[in-house]
């Protein structure tokens, strides 16, 4: 077995789920992410950790809801059960087919995120952490070869995570300390003003001792005032969600509402998720990239919108850890990241400062806020 499964495997275990002896941990295995599962429960057993496993496949999935439609009842208790038992959830992706469910009416996945709301709470209570094993369907749906494709998911994991926390450290005091954020590109097509106020900034350092839950990681994220949000983003890196490519999608908001939205691909499917609900049509999200280790767009939102020189947006439900105490925040079925590239051409600003101008922080030394 490759010796980077089991160092990513101890990252997982050590650093970023914080795993001891005695944890009650649910493993939740996808079918190309066999050896990742075979080095993790090593780990497990070597901490002393109790160990349940799960299996999760696209195909398994697809029949189910072929076969069900849209009829769901609430979410079964004995699931519900075992995550209100568990401290830490650790969910190893890894897909055969990508596209697995593509033949499952969007109606039916929402119908069937609706009745799951109750399971993704009860998951997201624990220190649950995502992460992903490099199969093939993946390397395919990047456009790389499978070596590539092995390259690029380590380089993008096994990273020196105590100082990337640090510079990203800077970038949480800028957001935890400002009142407005703006992202404005030189060509008008992005344009989107947001209030922060009283909101508390996550350093997404791919740990749970950092509010953090994905592997890899690399972003800083918070939640706007969902009300405030004003003006219009174009996302202009293609993604693919529920099985569907999204490609040169814009939103307009009106008082934290998106009013008018428009895709040259997968417009239907944009249509779907902001109607699942009136939290679907709001953000509950903003995250920067910070992660250098990935260099390119591959498809898969878990490294694609911790890439540098982005911005990510979220329709739906907002994260508690960025907000208030006894304050909810955006609520909904769905959370939907989008991304837009800021590396040319664009920059954030903070209460009219300038914090990042083509694609440089402030603190970087070649930053330039005149974009020359």
């Amino acid at each position: 077995m490759d010796d980077r499964i089991h160092q990513h495997a101890s990252v997982l275990v050590d650093w970023s789920a914080r795993i001891t002896a005695g944890d009650n941990v649910v493993v939740n295995v996808a079918e190309g992410a066999h050896n990742l599962a075979v080095a993790v429960a090593d780990v497990l057993g070597e901490r002393g950790a109790s160990l349940v496993m799960t299996y999760n496949s696209a195909e398994v999935s697809r029949a189910y809801l072929r076969g069900h439609e849209t009829d769901f009842e609430p979410a079964p208790a004995h699931e519900r059960a075992l995550y209100d038992a568990a401290d830490s959830v650790l969910i190893l992706g890894g897909d055969r087919n990508t596209t697995a469910t593509a033949d499952v009416s969007g109606d039916t996945k929402q119908a069937a995120a609706q009745a799951n709301k109750q399971i993704r709470e009860a998951r997201m209570s624990t220190d649950w952490v995502s992460t992903v094993h490099p199969t093939r369907a993946l390397a395919q749906q990047a456009g790389m070869s499978y070596t590539q494709y092995q390259d690029f998911v380590y380089d993008a994991i096994l990273r020196d995570w105590e100082t990337l926390a640090e510079e990203m450290e800077r970038l949480k005091r800028c957001l935890d300390d400002g009142s407005e954020l703006r992202v404005v590109s030189d060509n008008g097509e992005t344009d989107l003003t947001m209030s922060i106020e009283h909101r508390t900034a996550v350093n997404s350092a791919a740990s749970v001792a950092y509010d953090s839950h994905n592997l890899p990681s690399g972003e800083v994220f918070t939640a706007p005032v969902e009300t405030t949000v004003s003006g219009t983003v174009q996302f202009d890196v293609p993604m693919v969600i529920r099985d569907t490519r999204i490609r040169d999608a814009e939103l307009t908001f009106e008082d934290g509402t998106v009013v008018d939205y428009d895709a040259t691909a997968g417009v239907e499917t944009l249509a779907q998720i902001l109607n699942t609900d009136p939290g679907a049509r709001r953000l509950g999200e903003v995250g920067i990239g910070m992660n250098r280790g990935i260099d390119q767009i591959t498809n898969k939102i878990l490294f694609d919108e911790k890439m540098g020189d982005t911005v990510h947006f979220a329709v739906g439900r907002a994260y508690d850890a960025c907000l208030p105490a006894n304050e909810s925040g955006n609520e909904s079925a769905v959370h939907v990241d989008l991304i837009t590239d800021i590396g040319s051409g664009a920059q954030i600003e903070i209460d009219d400062e300038i914090i990042q101008r083509n694609g440089r922080f402030k603190w970087d030394p070649e930053f330039d806020p005149s974009g020359v």
